[in-house]
């Protein structure tokens, strides 16, 4: 389970939260732009800093302001999947898949078969040589979560996933990414800003509104509100 109980202030307001969510469960966190969602991922992930709190995963501390504890983004065991995918364009398919394991130096044969596997899975096998930057959105999608599997994370991250795709591309892979994230059976936080992604893959949403939970519920809920917002 993941817990997170932490403050920090930010340029237009304090974002002040505490969520909760446990194994095999997917939050989808849905608000405006600059409400706090991505800046949250972050904190999570170790990439940004809280003033102060705690989050802590599977009952280990990852950041624990009064105990002094804020382990590296490396050690956290946390799979990320920006918003813009960060693929290294110049590295092929293959590359930016076993790009994690080579920085934890993973033995090669181990890489090798870990990354033949996900790229079976991911049916990214027949591009396995093409550079980042010449496959297709879906395709860039696909690689950036496996890359983020391929560790064997506790604990999955993804900011706007489908985003990059149009809307036929969309539709096909929510039900993929949902399938996908259930076979890991890891707590999963899913920003998105479309209503229908929320819907499709969350057990349960939150809205965020300057820092903080405006609402918490199902995602058909959250979902029926946030549409009478638009």
């Amino acid at each position: 389970m993941l817990e997170i109980d932490i403050e920090k202030r930010l340029r237009d307001f304090d974002l002040h939260l505490r969520l909760d969510v446990k194994q095999g469960q997917t939050l989808m966190l849905v608000g405006d732009n600059g409400c706090g969602k991505t800046t949250l991922l972050n904190l999570i992930a170790g990439l940004d800093r809280p003033d102060r709190g705690r989050i802590a995963l599977e009952a280990r501390a990852l950041y624990d302001s009064e105990l002094g504890i804020d382990v590296p983004p490396e050690e956290r065991g946390i799979g990320y999947v920006f918003q813009s995918y960060a693929l290294f364009p110049h590295m092929s398919v293959y590359d930016n898949i076993a790009f994690g394991l080579r920085a934890r130096k993973t033995p090669k044969e181990e890489i090798d078969e870990r990354v033949k596997r996900h790229l079976l899975e991911a049916g990214l096998w027949e591009i396995r040589r093409a550079k980042a930057a010449d496959v297709s959105g879906g395709q860039k999608q696909r690689v950036a979560l496996a890359r983020a599997l391929i560790i064997e994370p506790q604990l999955l991250l993804l900011d706007e996933p489908l985003c990059a795709l149009d809307v036929r591309r969309q539709a096909a892979m929510r039900a993929e990414l949902r399938e996908t994230i259930r076979a890991c059976g890891v707590p999963c936080i899913i920003v998105t800003h479309d209503l229908r992604d929320v819907t499709a893959m969350g057990d349960f949403a939150c809205l965020l509104e300057r820092g903080h939970v405006a609402m918490r519920g199902r995602p058909e809920d959250v979902a029926t509100w946030g549409a009478g917002q638009e």
